[in-house]
């Protein structure tokens, strides 16, 4: 029915061009920019009306939104617009994770040795936990099975950052919560770089893009963000702190960054978060330290998991590959909290156990990890890293309920604050 509809449509489209001659041709599709925003104004209505009748995260609700509309549903969104409009993605998660690294304080880090163990702690186990179940149980290959724990074994720095600031959540356990995703992140790009290599090794490329990829990648990167947060903070020191020039110099950087990222081929998300961790350690007079983004994170996160919800490998779900996804779901949760029970310190054990429940969050940053690892050979890259899209499609949308979970239940949220009459 909607194709006879189409067709007559442009029959008489095509009928009313001989007298107007200045209409353009009949659209084959709609415009993605026109589609991108009507699709983004149906994710904010999901995710609200979700919110308020459930309780759900806004940031679940545009999952959600993202799936619906996306190839497993209604198929609005499809592979090709998806390709279109995965710049804009890019960049709206580059800006999130800019933000999570101007938040790593490694000098608390540093200072704080159950932190530093406990992050220690978290990168090491979940690496071996989830390198283990890939290998000996899902029967991945070596290089494939590293590459899967490289992208799952860190949390999600994006979706922590929008649970903390929708809950206007504060405290110690909240501020573990993203120092680990943080820290688990930078640890989780380190080892995507070395995993290139590997990858590359196992498919018996010649030695020289053994070496040099991974080192264009994570040099690239490392370069692009010193020499973006360097020009940030140079222009940024001649204007008044906290205005709005500031924000616009920040977020100027951050384009130029995506675009240099983008034109050489080096990830830009690992390009933004060292951004934002040198932007962080650089900034010793504060010039930026002040400027926040705050309205800005949420029109990203509608852009970025509208698209992420419809990224979601739903169509090729199988029970058994489901079932592998979340036996490395509980292995990768059982190596957190280990790691975060044994840490230590003068956190109550109920506190640091619920600090390993924040930390699960797993969306965004493993999602274009493993787009980005598979494309190197997309014969093979996809269905290798099948397990890591289902585990990260589980936790799309168990991920944002437990770390809230674990911020209510520590007593830091807002609402706490004002039950117990503190500030919202």
């Amino acid at each position: 029915m909607n194709g006879a509809v189409l067709s007559s449509l442009r029959e008489a489209w095509t009928a009313l061009q001989g007298t107007l001659y200045f209409l353009p041709p009949f659209p084959s599709r709609i415009d993605t920019l026109a589609l991108l925003s009507l699709l983004l104004v149906v994710g904010l209505l999901v995710a609200e009306w979700l919110r308020a009748r459930w309780g759900w995260p806004r940031v679940l609700g545009y999952i959600v939104a993202g799936t619906v509309f996306g190839p497993p549903l209604l198929g609005w969104i499809n592979a090709d617009i998806l390709a279109q409009i995965r710049p804009v993605a890019d960049t709206a998660h580059g800006l999130l994770l800019l933000e999570a690294g101007r938040r790593l304080d490694l000098r608390w880090l540093l200072r704080n040795r159950d932190l530093l163990r406990g992050s220690v702690g978290d990168i090491a186990l979940s690496f071996l936990a989830v390198y283990s179940f890939s290998c000996w149980v899902a029967g991945l290959s070596p290089a494939w099975a590293a590459a899967t724990a490289a992208v799952t074994m860190a949390s999600a720095p994006a979706v922590v950052l929008l649970i903390v600031e929708e809950s206007r959540a504060q405290g110690q356990v909240t501020e573990r919560v993203m120092m680990y995703s943080a820290i688990g992140s930078a640890a989780s790009f380190v080892v995507f770089v070395a995993v290139l290599g590997i990858v590359h090794a196992q498919q018996n490329v010649t030695w020289v893009t053994v070496l040099v990829h991974p080192l264009w990648a994570g040099g690239g990167a490392c370069l692009i963000g010193w020499v973006a947060s360097r020009l940030a903070l140079l222009i940024a020191g001649r204007l008044p702190k906290r205005s709005l020039a500031q924000v616009f110099v920040l977020v100027s950087m951050a384009l130029l960054a995506v675009g240099v990222a983008r034109m050489l081929g080096v990830p830009v998300f690992l390009t933004l978060f060292l951004m934002g961790v040198i932007l962080s350690a650089r900034d010793t007079a504060r010039t930026l330290s002040y400027t926040v983004l705050p309205e800005l994170h949420w029109v990203l996160a509608i852009i970025l998991f509208v698209v992420v919800g419809a990224s979601l490998p739903w169509r090729d779900f199988t029970w058994l590959a489901g079932a592998q996804a979340l036996g490395l779901l509980l292995a990768r949760a059982a190596a957190k909290l280990l790691s975060m029970a044994a840490s230590g310190g003068a956190l109550p054990m109920g506190k640091r156990l619920l600090a390993g429940i924040g930390i699960q969050p797993l969306s965004a940053t493993s999602l274009f990890m493993a787009f980005e690892i598979s494309q190197l050979y997309p014969g093979i890259g996809y269905s290798a890293l099948r397990l890591a899209f289902f585990a990260a499609a589980i936790m799309d949308i168990a991920g944002p309920l437990l770390c809230r979970y674990a911020v209510n239940r520590a007593g830091e949220t807002a609402t706490d604050k004002e039950s117990s009459g503190g500030m919202p």
